[in-house]
């Protein structure tokens, strides 16, 4: 049995009356759910929907907590600690976390960037050692997937397009999910939301279905793995 991770970034639903208002990210990853679920219900699945339900922001008192050793951490640094503590929890489960989320002023929402800031944590997700030289940073967990599925107003910031520069989204994502024992990502991506066209509604035809068959193929693959 395998545990799938899921994080939903988007402060948008996917139950508005109008359906132009839903989460497009929210959505396919749902398919994507839905897919896997399909090929087998006996698979754990976490969900957190942290554009609903935001982590709180790091602060001085949360840092201070971290770089106190657990015999020295007082009750509130353990209360301050705990959010955190359970999302590391949910982390060290996953075999596969499957994360969405829209693209804000061509980055992340704040509320993901919160999760990780609670997640990636010394000694909890990864060691810190100045014997490494100039890599000082490991990760503790190892062997996990991501898929990533995106969504954009614009389009082109895929390598090699015209606003791949401008992407900081998916390739920032990619940099912080190494440090919780991530090794390979699958991303889709839906683009042109802002101009509602027909290559929008191409490409977000095209991410459903993107969707469909990864979860189908990543299911299979494991299928072999554990036979």
């Amino acid at each position: 049995m395998k545990t799938l991770l899921h994080i939903d970034a988007s402060a948008r639903k996917t139950t508005n009356s109008v359906a132009a208002y839903n989460s497009i990210s929210k959505s396919v990853a749902a398919t994507f759910i839905r897919k896997w679920r399909a090929i087998d219900r006996e698979d754990k699945i976490i969900h957190r929907d942290v554009g609903v339900n935001p982590p709180a922001f790091i602060s001085q008192d949360w840092i201070a907590a971290v770089f106190t050793s657990d015999a020295a951490k007082t009750d509130d640094q353990k209360a301050l600690l705990s959010l955190s503590d359970t999302l590391i929890r949910e982390v060290e489960q996953a075999d596969i976390i499957v994360m969405s989320s829209s693209m804000y002023n061509y980055g992340m929402p704040a509320a993901l960037k919160a999760w990780f800031d609670q997640v990636i944590r010394l000694n909890k997700t990864f060691t810190f050692d100045l014997a490494r030289g100039d890599f000082p940073l490991e990760p503790i967990m190892s062997g996990k997937i991501l898929v990533l599925i995106t969504s954009s107003g614009e389009f082109g910031f895929g390598i090699g397009g015209i606003r791949e520069k401008m992407n900081h989204l998916g390739p920032h994502i990619r940099t912080l999910s190494h440090y919780l024992g991530v090794e390979t990502v699958h991303e889709i991506n839906a683009e042109y939301q802002e101009f509602n066209d027909e290559r929008h509604i191409r490409s977000v035809a095209n991410a459903h279905r993107a969707a469909e068959e990864l979860a189908l193929n990543l299911a299979r693959s494991r299928e072999l793995s554990d036979g």
